[in-house]
């Protein structure tokens, strides 16, 4: 069974990489991989410039953090912090001093003499990233660290991630399935689906400009709207995308591009929430009607749901004096949709 296939991933010196995409996509087994845990059929792997495909895990220097941290429930987090120093019989001044400074830097000092049972989940993930930074090693590999954590200390938790690592500046690639987590650490993001990258960019290179409707629909909480329509040739040679009550004459810049791309003559038209203008009166611009289907508060934005059709459409708009089943306009302009071939679902523009 092919579980990673023809990965190609290059991680800058001192960066923060995010591995995303739904479980089962590979990103677990390329960290593997990156580890020396499993072996690939195929292909190098190369730390520093240097080919690490025969070297075992401890040869590597690398660090991992696991989802279930791990940490010997009879050791005090002292203890488990110092575990890999003294394995490698550092000195035991070095070590005291090592131990310290890196509970010093994770804000768990006063925890040093306290068993693992007696820690708060963020606090026993501490322990485990403290073992892993005392190391010194080259790079850091996470495999989705925070998953066990409820909401509002995995939001803290991750703040405190991404200080660590650009105080250390030690180069980490870390696994995860949650795309917020991912925008909100990495330089950059490689999203994986079936054992590929599908795409290696910046988050907001990831978020604005998607090169395949996976990405598109990964990406963003709730992610892009990819509405199908067919594309219909009108009499004047001009061109409509045609989604059933949504119709939209396709933009004079973008026909010759379409009529070159298109491959089976239908296309999903892209359109991110918070670029769904909704109205309660149709206008000028107005492009489909809608059936408010549902209305959630977001704080200062709601988040809308359109039925249209027999698709549902999501907004993200200000408050409007508007109900369940009340009818209402849509709109969006033409610089904030993204158009993808529906056979090939690529990025068309």
């Amino acid at each position: 069974m092919l579980v990673v296939d023809h990965v190609d991933l290059d991680v800058p010196d001192g960066s923060f990489v995010v591995l995303l995409g739904p479980s089962g996509c590979g990103k677990t087994t390329t960290l593997r991989c990156i580890a020396g845990m499993e072996t690939p059929d195929s292909g190098d792997i190369l730390i520093d410039g240097a080919r690490v495909n025969r070297l075992q895990p401890k040869e590597r220097d690398v660090a991992m953090v696991f989802q279930n941290y791990a940490l010997y429930p009879h050791m005090t987090v002292y203890q488990n912090i110092a575990f890999p120093l003294r394995m490698r019989h550092v000195d035991k001044n070095e070590i005291d001093s090592r131990v310290k400074e890196v509970a010093r830097l994770l804000r768990i000092d006063q925890l040093l003499e306290r068993k693992p049972k007696q820690l708060s989940g963020g606090e026993q993930q501490r322990t485990a990233l403290g073992r892993a930074i005392v190391r010194r090693p080259k790079l850091f590999l996470m495999d989705e660290p925070l998953s066990n954590l409820d909401a509002k200390l995995r939001l803290s938790t991750r703040t405190e991630i991404k200080r660590i690592q650009r105080e250390l500046g030690t180069t980490t690639v870390y696994v995860t399935h949650d795309q917020a987590e991912a925008m909100a650490l990495a330089d950059k993001v490689g999203v994986m689906n079936r054992g590929r990258i599908l795409q290696y960019d910046s988050p907001a290179d990831l978020y604005l400009k998607p090169k395949t409707t996976f990405v598109a629909g990964f990406m963003g909480s709730p992610p892009m709207n990819l509405i199908k329509a067919s594309v219909v040739e009108k009499p004047d040679g001009g061109l409509v995308l045609d989604a059933g009550k949504l119709k939209y004459p396709v933009p004079a810049s973008w026909i010759q591009v379409v009529k070159e791309n298109v491959s089976g003559g239908e296309v999903y038209l892209g359109i991110h929430p918070e670029d769904l203008r909704v109205s309660v009166s149709s206008a000028p611009d107005t492009l489909f009607e809608a059936e408010v289907y549902i209305i959630e508060p977001l704080g200062a934005n709601v988040l809308v749901d359109l039925k249209v059709d027999d698709s549902i459409l999501k907004a993200i708009t200000a408050p409007l004096p508007i109900s369940i089943g009340q009818k209402v306009y849509g709109s969006f302009s033409e610089n904030k949709a993204r158009l993808f071939d529906a056979k090939t679902e690529q990025l068309i523009i």
